[in-house]
């Protein structure tokens, strides 16, 4: 009987990570406009089962099934995967997404918009849809031969400690105009009951705090009765020193 492989499992794992970054790079090119979110694969018994998360679900699916079908037979024959079985599913908030709305502002670009206009209207709608935080920009040949950036904040994001792997979504769109390549970078930080930020501050009612006031009312009122006690024991050993001095 033949020994098993033994199979490297940090090998296993970078090619599983490389293969996910291939095809997120192939579907963001195809499906920028279509507001291509992110990709998930997922291993099951009988093939790969792939997730498409996107706004416009409907371009991904194509007309009578053609553009996923097309999908799945790149995925299969280009990239090696095992028995691919496409999911798409849409995304609720799109304006909450930092991927889909670098790719509206790209395309918004791409058509001509005025990119300060363009950088505003993106801020505007993330704020509105219940943003903590957002920040766009915009950098590249923006308004002559010399390259430049323009950076636009609205409220509070966060950019040091372990919060911004947390509350804060980044994601980056280029777009090929004629003076040359334009860079968008959208940063949008959200909070939620589960996910806090460090410096969150909360203020109770007194109904919630009764219990703990009343227990330190009862601590300060023992210490307050015990420093007489002690102050009486003192004051006669300091007669005594004087006495035997």
């Amino acid at each position: 009987m033949a020994a098993p492989v033994k199979r490297n499992i940090r090998k296993y794992f970078l090619e599983q990570a490389l293969l996910q970054a291939k095809v997120d790079e192939y579907l963001a090119y195809h499906f920028h406009s279509a507001g291509y979110s992110k990709v998930e694969l997922q291993k099951t018994p009988i093939g790969t089962r792939v997730i498409i998360y996107a706004s416009n679900s409907g371009a991904i699916i194509g007309r009578r099934g053609r553009t996923i079908n097309h999908i799945t037979k790149v995925l299969e024959e280009w990239f090696g995967i095992p028995n691919p079985q496409v999911t798409v599913v849409r995304v609720t908030e799109p304006e909450l997404d930092a991927r889909v709305m670098a790719f509206r502002l790209a395309n918004a670009l791409q058509r001509g918009f005025h990119f300060r206009r363009a950088a505003y209207t993106t801020l505007r709608r993330i704020m509105g849809a219940g943003a903590v935080g957002a920040q766009v920009k915009v950098s590249g040949k923006l308004r002559g031969e010399r390259a430049r950036f323009e950076k636009y904040i609205d409220g509070k994001v966060y950019k040091s400690g372990h919060q911004v792997v947390r509350l804060t979504q980044r994601a980056v769109a280029h777009v090929l105009q004629k003076l040359g390549v334009e860079g968008v970078e959208v940063i949008i930080a959200k909070v939620d009951e589960q996910n806090k930020p460090d410096d969150a501050v909360t203020i109770k009612n007194p109904e919630e705090v009764k219990e703990v006031v009343e227990r330190i009312r009862q601590e300060m009122q023992e210490e307050m009765a015990v420093q007489p006690q002690e102050q009486q024991v003192e004051q006669p050993q300091q007669q005594v020193g004087q006495e035997g001095q």
